[in-house]
């Protein structure tokens, strides 16, 4: 009798266990909501019951049936962002509660490595200034970060075991470096709660986010898993789809603000305008898949490398141009330049210690784009039009806020002539009175070109120039030829 009274009560329990509410593991203590929208929150229950969420800041309760799946999805309208602690209870006949829940600002970071190198950096990859970013770090415990485990998976997946994390000085250490540069300065400046969604892999493409229909139908990509870890075979970090599947996909149902993305070294050596335009596919996919309308994407421009261990060849630098390009068809996107934010002995490294500028450059443009800011310049200059008259080249930039600096040594610039050989140039400061459209420029000269035809500003896998406008921010890297 005792035996059948055991087994009847583990039998309790297991009914007991498989009915109640599961959450995935990011809708968790500690996470955070977006501020005043219709958040989105899920997870699994017994099939056919009825699930309610009610909130610590709402009477409103938000009520879904679960479906035949399984699944079932609720929306509550969050509110305005604060530092009070916001309870969350989930109920379809035993209640279930997160606590210590914010609402704020919401961003993803999302990438390859140099979004994925942590606060600590990587083994012989350093962030400057690490000791004073974790002394600093307990005056921003209003951030929090999640970090979605980089895994690979045949199939998408809706969920994956991670945890909310509190920004303190014993866990910044394992911030995205980029992220958290990017998300203490908005804390500085909004004085709210910043949460970062971390879903990203070192060494992964462009094609390894996307999904198995975009690349059956916009690439040449296996999607059959075997045959991808057989072309991949060596390198499983340049794996199509399946880094999307096991580490974006179960993040796609959280409301988020907008997108950072910091990835491009895995794709340099892509063809033509192949790398821009499946950077819009992948953006293209990802808001539809978000289902949040034309969220914000900001990105970063690969910093100078060693590409082909050869500084002074040029694969990086057209991948870097398919980035501007790619700005420029992609909706409600920017992009950020680093090519000063690298010391000039990191030619053979690809993790370049500067990582706060980078996050401080992102959050410069959310904050102008998104959140009032108008008095912050976040724009890097770049190439205009250009005009040639006997030896030299006069050129002219844009988005320079009224200045072409620095004033004298100007550093990074080439010119050539029909041979197609480019030289180091002489860069000046030109103005001439009359008033005509030529009368203020940057002149080019070399006497080693005596009828230029072409100019290029650090065009190299690793060239550093000097160029910057009135925001500090560095001149994008460009040429005026298609050779």
């Amino acid at each position: 009798m005792k035996k059948i009274l055991t087994i009847l009560a583990l039998t309790t329990l297991t009914i007991s266990a498989q009915a109640k509410v599961r959450l995935p593991h990011i809708i968790c203590d500690n996470m955070v909501l977006q501020q005043q929208t219709d958040a989105r929150l899920w997870g699994w229950a017994e099939p056919g019951k009825t699930v309610k969420v009610t909130t610590s800041w709402s009477d409103q309760v938000a009520t879904a049936k679960v479906g035949k799946d399984g699944k079932w999805l609720v929306k509550v309208q969050t509110p305005k962002a604060s530092y009070e602690p916001l309870s969350i209870t989930f109920d379809d006949g035993e209640p279930l509660t997160i606590n210590n829940v914010l609402a704020g600002e919401v961003w993803v970071c999302a990438g390859q490595s140099n979004m994925e190198m942590p606060v600590k950096g990587f083994w012989m990859c350093p962030v400057k200034d690490y000791n004073q970013v974790v002394i600093d770090a307990a005056n921003h415990t209003g951030v929090r970060s999640v970090k979605i485990p980089s895994v690979m998976r045949a199939e998408p997946q809706d969920d994956a075991p991670c945890e909310w994390r509190v920004c303190s000085p014993n866990t910044v250490g394992e911030f995205s470096a980029t992220g958290y540069f990017f998300a203490r300065t908005m804390h500085q400046a909004l004085n709210i709660p910043i949460g970062l969604i971390e879903a990203n892999k070192g060494g992964s493409r462009v094609e390894s986010w996307l999904t198995k229909e975009n690349l059956q139908k916009y690439t040449n990509d296996p999607t059959d898993s075997v045959e991808i870890c057989k072309r991949w075979a060596k390198w499983d970090y340049h794996r199509s789809m399946l880094w999307g599947n096991g580490t974006f996909n179960p993040i796609l149902n959280y409301t988020v603000k907008g997108i950072l993305y910091y990835q491009g070294c895995s794709n340099v050596g892509d063809p033509g305008d192949q790398y821009s335009e499946r950077m819009k596919l992948l953006v293209d996919q990802w808001r539809s898949q978000f289902g949040l309308g034309e969220i914000p994407f900001y990105f970063v421009q690969i910093a100078p490398y060693a590409y082909d261990d050869d500084v002074n060849k040029i694969s990086g630098a057209l991948l870097r141009e398919q980035q501007y390009k790619a700005a420029q068809i992609i909706p409600n996107s920017s992009l950020v330049c680093t090519n000063d934010l690298v010391y000039p002995y990191e030619f053979t490294q690809i993790h370049p210690t500067q990582k706060q500028q980078v996050g401080e450059r992102l959050a410069y443009t959310a904050l102008n784009r998104d959140y009032g800011f108008e008095g912050l310049l976040y724009k890097s200059s770049n190439y205009k039009d250009m005009k040639i008259d006997g030896d030299a080249v006069y050129i002219h930039l844009d988005n320079n806020y009224h200045t072409d600096a620095p004033f004298e040594d100007i550093q990074g610039f080439e010119i050539a002539g029909e041979d197609q050989v480019f030289y180091p140039a002489t860069a000046q400061h030109f103005w001439r009175e009359g008033g005509g459209y030529w009368d203020e420029a940057l002149k080019l000269t070399s006497d080693k070109v005596k009828a230029p035809v072409a100019v290029r500003y650090c065009f190299k896998n690793f060239q550093l120039g000097n160029m910057k406008n009135g925001a500090n921010l560095p001149l994008f890297p460009f040429r005026t030829d298609n050779w």
